[in-house]
């Protein structure tokens, strides 16, 4: 197991949502490079498979984050490749990311896009046969049809099942997913849920988690880690609380 990131052995992870989002134009190589700069332990970003390639965007179409129209899937890899996606950024590819992260950090890479769940899968296997260990990664996904797929086809990568509006059952549905963590919207959670999610044996991570008064509240409520579009905010509030601010 890989020791710096393994989330087993981290409190309280700080997760670059999309990267540093807040900073930098969401799922770029800057965005990731900022979000490491800062000191975050992990990003996140989102796929989705087009013409083969796996492709780091969040929106299934093209409108908000870049100079392009249309949706993602209908597109070309060349059409896609040649949009701007802030600041001159291309849309990258997911080899790119993990070879600019170069074990810097931890990877979580939300399954957006349909099918993306087997060929994640087979370049993580890839990146695992060049030195990557499968603890570097957590793979999360809403389509939990698609999470229980990467389960199956390789139970050493962990999972995070993704709830947004109803944690009604949250837990067991996890725990039939084999799930390591239950990746939760910021509004669902409070300190009994995260009590009981834990004596289920989970992690829970909770998205997005932007202002100072709910990255303490969520601190004070003992769960695993946020996601957060600032991480510099989350990591100065980690630094108060060890030095006894």
């Amino acid at each position: 197991m890989s020791s710096t990131f393994d989330l087993q052995s981290i409190p309280f992870v700080c997760i670059g949502h999309r990267g540093a989002c807040g900073y930098e134009p969401e799922n770029t190589l800057s965005s990731f490079e900022c979000a490491i700069a800062m000191g975050c332990d992990w990003i996140e970003l989102d796929v989705y498979q087009v013409e083969g390639e796996l492709l780091v965007i969040h929106d299934d179409t093209l409108n908000r984050t870049t100079n392009g129209r249309g949706e993602v899937v209908q597109q070309t890899l060349a059409y896609l490749r040649s949009l701007d996606a802030g600041k001159g950024q291309q849309i990258p590819k997911l080899t790119e990311v993990v070879r600019a992260v170069d074990h810097r950090a931890g990877i979580n890479i939300e399954l957006k896009g349909e099918h993306t769940a087997s060929p994640v899968v087979d370049l993580l296997h890839q990146f695992e046969a060049s030195g990557w260990d499968p603890a570097e990664f957590l793979i999360s996904s809403f389509d939990h049809v698609q999470l229980a797929q990467v389960g199956q086809l390789e139970p050493r990568l962990r999972t995070g099942a993704l709830f947004s509006r109803d944690a009604e059952n949250c837990i067991a549905k996890a725990i039939d997913l084999r799930a390591f963590s239950l990746n939760l919207g910021l509004r669902l959670v409070d300190a009994d849920l995260v009590q009981r999610i834990h004596a289920a044996g989970l992690k829970v991570y909770v998205f997005t988690v932007n202002h100072t008064a709910d990255i303490s509240r969520m601190m004070a409520d003992q769960v695993d880690g946020v996601f957060t579009n600032f991480p510099d905010r989350v990591l100065e509030m980690q630094k108060e609380i060890q030095n006894g601010r």
